[in-house]
């Protein structure tokens, strides 16, 4: 109405006004990014350098669990390098897992997969998750992952590896479950550290587990899309409360006229618990994935080092005997 009330040739305000309605005509049919779909590219970042011991091999043991680390790549804020290293020494020093890792993950075979007890993914082939091409592993390498889930062999997705394929890679979202996309809708909540809930403590990941346990130095994964057709089983969750997005907690990555109280009401899965650590059924297969996990130091803590290894031993055998870590023991009277 206001457009109609100052004809545009009566002054050059008049003339102003029209320019202006025309543009907001336009504008109202232009689409709107919701802020829930907002990530702000950091592309000169790097992750802080973190000195670790380098694992020495194994005593050769043929009871251990053999375990392939799939890797060579992940986006920009993860070192992907160092969680490596602390994932082989956390293994090795449990006594129970030999690791290998491979960086080149296009020259997997379904034959070298069965080499193994389980396959542990941590890889995203995008440095940021704007970025329209990403570094896939090929046709070949990846039916050979989806072929080794399916004829019983046991898989850990592992973090940044559940972007893979984002916005949709319907093969992989059948495997994973659950799965991030960056840009259409998926979120990663403010804060660095933040309780995760143990919701099912009757699976062997998670018995003798307390129900809350910290996670530090991590990224909550939240609004997650959920294959339909997955058979999921949530083990752990985290809680994406709406009032840690305000400037002064959340800080300059979520600037506050995209996550006004108005924008983060509409927002789904907010103000909800949403799922971290949960399985697949897969074929004759076990998948384990754990959206924690973000760096060398945040796999320190008993609750995210417990999750992971006896995750990982769960996938490669159905059963756990690597013991719940001090601090993410249950209370006993």
């Amino acid at each position: 109405m206001l457009c109609r009330t100052i004809p545009a040739s009566n002054c050059l305000f008049g003339k102003f006004f029209s320019v202006l309605c025309a543009l907001l005509l336009v504008g109202s049919h232009c689409h709107v990014v919701a802020a829930e779909s907002v990530v702000i590219p950091v592309p000169d970042y790097r992750p802080p350098e973190t000195v670790q011991a380098v694992a020495v091999p194994a005593v050769p043991n043929a009871s251990a669990i053999n375990v392939l680390i799939i890797s060579g790549q992940s986006s920009y804020e993860h070192d992907w390098t160092g969680v490596n290293t602390r994932l082989r020494s956390l293994m090795l020093d449990s006594g129970v897992f030999d690791v290998r890792i491979i960086e080149d993950p296009r020259t997997i075979t379904l034959a070298l997969l069965k080499r193994y007890d389980v396959v542990f993914v941590n890889y995203l082939g995008r440095w940021n998750y704007s970025d329209k091409e990403e570094n896939r592993w090929g046709r070949e390498p990846e039916q050979a992952l989806f072929d080794y889930a399916d004829t019983g062999g046991g898989v850990v997705i592992y973090h940044a590896s559940l972007n893979m394929g984002a916005p949709s890679w319907p093969a992989f979202e059948r495997l994973a479950g659950g799965t991030m996309r960056p840009l259409h809708g998926s979120r990663r909540s403010p804060p660095d550290a933040f309780m995760v809930k143990i919701v099912d403590h009757e699976h062997p990941v998670t018995q003798g587990m307390r129900e809350y346990v910290w996670t530090m130095n991590d990224d909550m994964y939240t609004n997650m899309y959920w294959d339909p057709q997955a058979r999921v089983r949530v083990l752990a969750t985290a809680y994406d409360d709406p009032s840690l997005y305000t400037a002064a907690i959340a800080g300059p990555k979520y600037p506050p006229h995209l996550y006004t109280p108005e924008k983060l009401a509409s927002m789904s899965a907010m103000a909800a618990d949403n799922p971290q650590v949960w399985t697949v059924e897969y074929g004759s297969g076990r998948v384990f994935c754990v959206a924690l996990g973000h760096g060398p130091d945040t796999l320190l803590h008993d609750g995210v080092k417990s999750l992971l290894l006896r995750g990982t031993e769960w996938a490669a055998t159905g059963n756990v005997t690597v013991p719940v870590g001090p601090k993410a023991q249950a209370f006993t009277e």
